[in-house]
């Protein structure tokens, strides 16, 4: 596949190990998920007893996305965990155990293919100092780039102190953060339809964003990195009343300025369905905060990668360059230059 002009990071992909630790057996729980292979080709992610999705191998066999990642002329994906695996629930230390657990996966992926894969890991959330000591090991050791973290921790936000120690952590770092939605506010309400996919997760996310803005992290470290998967969820509608809000009651300010500025701050995946929907998003947050990701290898995934991208209208191609790779290399503070040498 060509390394040349139209150079594509997929930023919101997932991977899993084929030998996921069953923390279930080793615990006595069964809320921690596990892996329960049906051929040498798929399982089943079970959690609680039951079956909770259906994955392909390509969820975690590197060859296999290698060989789809060519199909669809991506040439680097942004690998993370599956959100169900968190696990912040449980016992801290049994959390840690199973971070650790897939940090070592990933790194080992991204070791074996260079030039295909950069890792984010995941960490302990509802403990800042395990999660910091996390992060350092994950980043320093084992040469991962950002974070994955959930939009919230056991119903505590991103404007908990506990969590913004973490956020704290890796704005002097210098760790990217990439924000996926879990536990969703509402679930009880949401049985039926797989709305906790299709709504839940939008409105989670637009909690999680509007709650990091509100705790006024981004005044103290303006370089802090995080971007929101599912193009910042519902968060690009709401902006206006949110900043209506912030203006018709003073009581509930804790920022120098209004909402939507801290929004232009922050950074959205691609992954809207709509090029009417990005389009929005680009007029509110402009090309060079918008990174394409496409949440393969699931089902609610973009195919082809970049697709939505592609059919924008009255935008540049600098621009669609932009939004297909060239953002994420920045973002995650890499050169495109150093995937093409590997490759080579």
């Amino acid at each position: 596949m060509s390394k040349g002009e139209n150079f594509r990071v997929d930023f919101h992909t997932h991977i899993i190990p084929e030998n996921f630790p069953d923390f279930a057996e080793k615990y006595a729980d069964d809320r921690f998920p596990i892996l329960k292979h049906t051929c040498s080709c798929g399982a089943e992610i079970y959690k609680d007893g039951k079956s909770f999705r259906k994955i392909d191998e390509n969820a975690w066999n590197p060859e296999k996305r290698i060989a789809e990642m060519d199909a669809e002329g991506v040439n680097v994906q942004v690998l993370s965990p599956i959100p169900v695996t968190f696990t912040y629930w449980a016992d801290v230390e049994k959390c840690l155990e199973l971070s650790k657990a897939q940090n070592d996966f990933i790194a080992s992926v991204v070791a074996q293919y260079p030039d295909r894969f950069v890792g984010l890991g995941t960490v302990p959330l509802q403990n800042s100092d395990l999660a910091i000591a996390e992060m350092e090991r994950a980043v320093k050791e084992l040469g991962l780039i950002g974070i994955e973290i959930g939009s919230n921790a056991n119903g505590k936000t991103l404007d908990d102190p506990e969590i913004q120690r973490f956020l704290e952590a890796a704005a002097k770092m210098d760790v990217p953060i990439l924000v996926h939605p879990w536990a969703t506010v509402g679930v009880e309400r949401m049985p039926n339809h797989n709305f906790m996919y299709s709504i839940g997760m939008p409105s989670e996310t637009a909690l999680a964003a509007g709650s990091l803005i509100f705790s006024g992290i981004l005044d103290k470290f303006p370089n802090l990195k995080i971007c929101f998967a599912h193009g910042g969820g519902s968060l690009p509608y709401l902006l206006p009343r949110i900043d209506q809000a912030w203006e018709v009651w003073p009581h509930i300010r804790t920022t120098e300025r209004p909402p939507s500025y801290y929004a232009k701050k922050l950074y959205y995946d691609t992954l809207v369905y709509d090029p009417c929907n990005l389009q929005f998003m680009l007029g509110k947050f402009g090309a060079d905060h918008i990174i394409m990701g496409t949440d393969y290898p699931f089902m609610l995934r973009e195919a082809p990668p970049g697709k939505i991208v592609e059919m924008l209208e009255n935008v540049s191609d600098v621009e669609k360059k932009q939004m297909l790779g060239e953002n994420a290399i920045k973002f995650l503070g890499l050169s495109k230059e150093s995937f093409i040498k590997e490759s080579e």
